[in-house]
């Protein structure tokens, strides 16, 4: 194919002027330089952290004190490349992992890059994030995908690479038992990421009928409405009193994280991958003690792209099940209003730049 496709001066960007506004500009479209590739952007998930931005303007230390372009979980076509890259070609289609790292310092060095210190993360601010035409991005960030992965699974990619992360932060096991806390969109892909390790028994809790339902498509075994009935109590009846060997906390609620702890076997393994509000929530030390409790943060991913594509691509995960809303550019506005106000009717939005 020929590495020459007409790119416009101008395009169309969603930009947050401030929190709780988003209108369209024109901006330039970006040069790639010799390391990177300019993608034509196809679909982008909301992710809960850009509604989060555009609800209060920040997220712990991350402060968006100018305007700001949101989205990272996308997917595109690649439309030029930068002389030093051998690896694309115009027309390729790829998945974008967001966060480009230095790759000099010791986190980078161990391969543990999402702890770069110097991370140039989508859409945290100040890098403007995926809700535009096209976008650059540095060539080893930038995954090809088969031409049977669709554009809005490949963004799903990004989620789907968090719940990789924690399989293999805790070396999660061929069957294993896992209570999967919250089933946001975070939560469900995570529920996939349990199932492709091999964990034979999914529970999960969540207080939205559509989310447990979702849940249940995506692979979990048994679920608990936590406003019908006591997670924990239900998880220990379920288990006959031992518990689950692995807990995962995806909700980012205090009351979330402390039924995972509880809901442990001894010598069970917990994994915290949401962020609550607060910094500090009381959590039972004692029983951590007692009961050899190992604790896992997660912190987006690090080398997930390449599995997950693989996972996608198979058919062992459906991405399309959790995608329930679909926007133009035009209308992201209205896109992040959706998420904010409809949790009980949405899961996954995704917005078009190019439509």
């Amino acid at each position: 194919m020929s590495n020459h496709v007409e790119i416009p001066a101008t395009m169309k960007a969603a930009v947050m002027t401030e929190p709780g506004q988003i209108i369209i500009e024109d901006i330039p479209v970006p040069t790639p330089q010799a390391n990177e590739v300019l993608i034509q952007v196809v679909a982008v998930g909301v992710c809960g952290s850009d509604v989060h931005y555009y609800e209060h303007g920040r997220i712990g230390p991350y402060v968006v004190e100018k305007p700001i372009i949101l989205g990272h979980e996308c997917a595109g076509i690649v439309v030029s490349v930068g002389e030093q890259v051998s690896r694309f070609n115009v027309g390729d289609r790829v998945a974008i992992e967001p966060g480009v790292t230095c790759g000099h310092c010791e986190y980078c060095k161990e391969g543990r890059y999402n702890l770069c210190p110097d991370v140039q993360f989508l859409a945290t601010p100040p890098v403007d994030g995926a809700f535009v035409q096209y976008i650059v991005m540095r060539h080893d960030f930038v995954f090809p995908i088969p031409d049977h992965l669709s554009f809005e699974e490949a963004a799903m990619n990004e989620p789907f690479s968090v719940g990789i992360h924690a399989a293999r932060r805790c070396r999660l096991q061929p069957g294993s038992t896992i209570a999967i806390m919250g089933m946001g969109p975070v939560g469900l892909m995570a529920v996939a990421a349990a199932k492709c390790f091999g964990a034979t028994r999914i529970i999960v809790t969540d207080l939205e009928p559509i989310r447990l339902e979702a849940a249940r498509k995506m692979g979990a075994t048994e679920v608990i409405n936590v406003k019908e009935e006591d997670p924990v109590a239900k998880i220990k009846e379920l288990t006959h009193g031992r518990g689950v060997d692995v807990a995962w906390e995806t909700a980012g609620n205090p009351k979330a994280l402390q039924s995972a702890l509880s809901s442990i076997r001894r010598g069970g393994k917990l994994v915290i991958v949401g962020l609550p509000p607060q910094d500090q929530i009381p959590v039972n030390v004692p029983a951590i003690a007692d009961n050899e409790i190992d604790i896992y943060g997660v912190f987006r991913y690090a080398n997930t792209y390449p599995m997950g594509i693989e996972f996608l691509s198979s058919g062992k995960v459906d991405a399309n099940l959790i995608i329930t809303d679909k926007y133009p550019l035009s209308r992201t506005q209205e896109a992040m209003e959706r998420a904010i106000h409809h949790k009980n009717e949405s899961l996954k939005i995704i917005v078009y730049p190019n439509e």
